[in-house]
């Protein structure tokens, strides 16, 4: 047998009579009040850490782990940055936009270790069957505006042009089969047609305006630099296969932090 001798629990050491003995009723009353202030606190704490599961998981291939976190009904807190909130709809995971009510971003995979992953535009998906979802102004937006300020673009993309033109105008760019430009499927109203190039090169900058059609709204998605050469009619494609993102990871709040900066 052991000749070492087993312990009882914390609470019970707190209030164990043989502590107390040597000292005053007070000075026991006062260990027996601590150890009734504690228990219901540990017990908190305990149905805290169940309400707020911030473990890794997964959805779909997907893993989901620190900085993202996973959003769930049972989910009383955010794990983290609200920009890194993923929700999980079946098997499809997908980062919110950066403009309310618009629809966000499928993530297909994440590299922890490089700080990217690949996602696709989910705006961009919605139109690309729509007879009639587009309606002067443009309704979507140029994907970068769409990221929250921790993400970016990386510059290894290359840049899909969609216009939103005028019958006029884009008869006209057509006529003089301006730089590329292919005619597709989607249409505005029986009013606006689209029109589409690709192979545009990455601007950090933004400055896309070399590209500007007249009488014809545009906007710019990011596809896989491997894109290059790609024919600009096989642009649903282009638009499924994703881009590139960088992130960088959020700051941890902390009150001493925030407290020194208050300070300066």
């Amino acid at each position: 047998m052991s000749t070492e001798s087993s312990h009882p629990p914390l609470l019970f050491t707190i209030i164990s009579p043989n502590i107390c003995a040597p000292m005053s009723p007070s000075c026991c009353w006062f260990l027996v009040f601590v150890a009734v202030w504690w228990l219901p606190l540990m017990l908190v704490v305990a149905e805290d850490q169940q309400r707020r599961d911030c473990s890794a998981k997964k959805c779909g291939n997907v893993s989901i782990s620190d900085p993202f976190w996973l959003a769930t009904k049972e989910l009383e807190r955010p794990c983290g940055s609200l920009d890194f909130e993923v929700t999980c709809n079946g098997t499809i995971s997908s980062l919110r936009s950066s403009i309310p009510f618009n629809n966000g971003f499928k993530i297909l995979n994440i590299s922890y270790e490089e700080h990217s992953l690949y996602a696709i535009d989910l705006g961009k998906l919605d139109v690309l069957h729509a007879n009639n979802s587009c309606r002067p102004p443009f309704p979507f937006y140029n994907t970068s505006s769409k990221l929250n300020h921790l993400f970016r673009i990386d510059p290894v993309n290359l840049n899909l042009i969609l216009y939103n033109c005028t019958e006029e105008a884009a008869a006209g760019a057509l006529a003089r089969q301006d730089r590329g430009l292919v005619h597709t499927r989607m249409r505005c109203e029986n009013k606006w047609e689209v029109l589409v190039r690709v192979g545009v090169p990455h601007d950090p900058s933004g400055h896309y305006a070399s590209y500007a059609l007249e009488g014809c709204a545009a906007i710019v998605v990011p596809v896989p630099g491997s894109s290059a050469g790609a024919n600009a009619s096989d642009y649903e494609g282009l638009i499924r296969d994703g881009f590139l993102l960088t992130w960088e990871r959020p700051r941890k709040f902390t009150r001493k932090s925030s407290c020194s900066q208050v300070r300066r």
